[in-house]
C-alpha cells in the first residue's frame, strides 16, 4: 500500500536520519515512487541532495579527528569510532587513473587506506610506520570504493596496528595491515619524518 504524501515524507526523513548516503534513485526505489517526486519531498522538508549531506557528515566527523587536517584526508570521511574503526569512500575519477585502461593507479588506494588508519588514531600525530597492502581486483574510473579501517592491536600505548578493507560494490578490492606510531605534540620534529616504510604486494 502506497504511502500518504505526507506519511512518505515523515518516513524519508527518518530513513535519511539513519541512511544518510542513500541515493535518490534508491530512495525512489526504496519508498516506491519517482526520483523527481523523491526531490520535490527533499525540497519541501529542506533536506539537501546526498552529496551535500555526505560533506555535512564528514565535516562533522573531522571535529573528532586529532592525527591529520581534512584537506589532508584522501576520499571522505563517513564513520568514525576513534582508537576503533572508520570508514570512508573515494570516487575514481579521470586524475586517479592511468589514462589508457582507466584503472586506478595502486598510490592512490594506498593513500586512501592510509589517510584512514592515520585518522583512527587517537593522537595529535600518527605516523605508518610499516604497511602491508594486497590489491585484490583492479578499481576502475567511476568506482567508489568503500574503505573501513579496524583497530585490531594496541601492543603498545603508542603503537597501533590497523586493518584496511577496500570494496567496491561489496566485492574486495584491496585489504592491508598498517602499523601505526602515535605520536605526542613534543615529538614533532624532523628526524620523525623518515620513521615509515611501507611494503605493497
Amino acid at each position: 500500500m502506497r504511502l500518504s504524501k505526507e506519511a512518505r515524507r515523515a518516513a524519508l526523513q527518518a530513513y535519511l536520519r539513519e541512511n544518510p548516503f542513500v541515493t535518490d534513485e534508491a530512495l525512489a526505489e526504496h519508498f516506491g515512487v519517482s526520483v523527481q517526486t523523491i526531490r520535490l519531498d527533499r525540497a519541501a522538508l529542506g533536506i539537501p541532495e546526498m552529496r551535500d549531506r555526505v560533506r555535512a557528515v564528514a565535516e562533522r566527523l573531522f571535529q573528532n579527528v586529532t592525527s591529520l587536517a581534512e584537506e589532508e584526508f584522501i576520499g571522505t570521511l563517513v564513520a568514525l569510532e576513534l582508537d576503533r574503526r572508520a570508514a570512508s569512500t573515494l570516487t575514481i575519477t579521470p586524475v586517479h587513473t592511468f589514462r589508457r585502461s582507466r584503472i586506478a593507479r595502486g598510490h592512490v588506494l594506498f593513500a586512501q587506506a592510509n589517510a584512514l588508519a592515520i585518522a583512527v588514531a587517537p593522537a595529535p600525530a600518527a605516523l605508518t610506520r610499516r604497511a602491508e597492502i594486497d590489491y585484490l581486483a583492479p578499481v576502475t574510473l567511476g568506482d567508489t570504493v568503500e574503505a573501513v579501517a579496524t583497530v585490531v592491536e594496541r601492543p603498545k600505548p603508542n603503537r597501533r596496528v590497523v586493518r584496511v578493507e577496500g570494496a567496491v560494490g561489496g566485492k574486495p578490492v584491496f585489504t592491508g595491515v598498517f602499523r601505526v606510531a602515535l605520536l605526542r605534540a613534543e615529538e614533532f620534529t624532523g628526524e620523525a619524518e623518515g620513521m615509515g616504510r611501507a611494503h605493497r604486494r
